[in-house]
């Protein structure tokens, strides 16, 4: 099944797009070619970019406090494990203090690293890190994979309060919806939201063997799936079959 995810708001977007980008870090970091290296600082850069925005280390702190006050809610009931409850809020605690302990915003101690910064004034620009441009990077890609890989989590170790606070967060999010059977007739499926509760994601798996592409928008009051084709012309074309996909809407 292929996985889907459509943010509601920009907070949830920003999220997504973090964790997109911490998990290609990781790919990348563990191998070993020079090329992998020099994609993963180009990674770190786009992180930095992301977490420039003035106000999102407060939405993740408050977000974690947010998450923590609704756990403790959960507390004598019966049906709810006490010993799971700990176990995340303390999670919950240790992300918040971490993150909370980071100087300025996620990465803004890197801006500091004159060398780092070289390179980030160049990457921008179509074959701006040759060897002519930028002699010391070139050395560096020429240093073993052991030393790049050193040198890249002493610069990833400022940015993974970040990282794990948004897995955290977002794994909460993902396990508080149900996923449903639901069918699109004629390729178009449309469902109006519930009033009273405000959903932040939605995520959709459908089986690839159908060879259809979902085209998702919706707010606080609908959802619309329009599901299409990727035609031998290289264009979408939609999709006029019943089918049918699991749709989770999660608050």
């Amino acid at each position: 099944m292929i996985l889907y995810e459509y943010p509601f708001n920009e907070r949830i977007r920003t999220y997504l797009r973090l964790e997109h980008l911490f998990h290609r870090l990781r790919e990348l970091v563990v191998r070993e070619h020079p090329t992998d290296h020099h994609y993963a600082i180009t990674t770190i850069f786009e992180v930095m970019d992301v977490a420039a925005r003035a106000d999102l280390k407060t939405d993740v702190l408050k977000d974690l406090e947010k998450q923590k006050h609704i756990l403790n809610g959960y507390r004598g009931n019966p049906a709810i494990s006490e010993a799971v409850l700990d176990e995340v809020t303390a999670q919950l605690d240790g992300c918040f203090a971490a993150l909370n302990g980071l100087h300025g915003k996620a990465g803004q101690s890197l801006t500091e690293n004159d060398w780092l910064m070289g390179i980030r004034s160049r990457i921008g620009i179509p074959g701006g890190t040759c060897e002519f441009d930028l002699p010391a990077y070139f050395a560096w890609q020429h240093f073993d994979a052991a030393t790049r890989q050193q040198d890249l989590q002493r610069w990833i170790a400022t940015l993974v309060p970040l990282a794990e606070s948004v897995h955290v967060l977002l794994k909460l999010l993902r396990d508080s919806g149900s996923p449903q059977k639901v069918v699109a007739p004629g390729g178009q499926y449309q469902q109006t939201l519930p009033q009273g509760r405000t959903f932040q994601l939605l995520r959709l798996r459908i089986d690839p063997t159908l060879g259809l592409i979902p085209e998702i928008s919706g707010n606080r009051l609908i959802v619309s799936v329009r599901l299409m084709r990727h035609g031998s012309d290289d264009r979408l074309h939609p999709c006029t079959d019943d089918a049918a996909f699991d749709l989770t809407l999660c608050s």
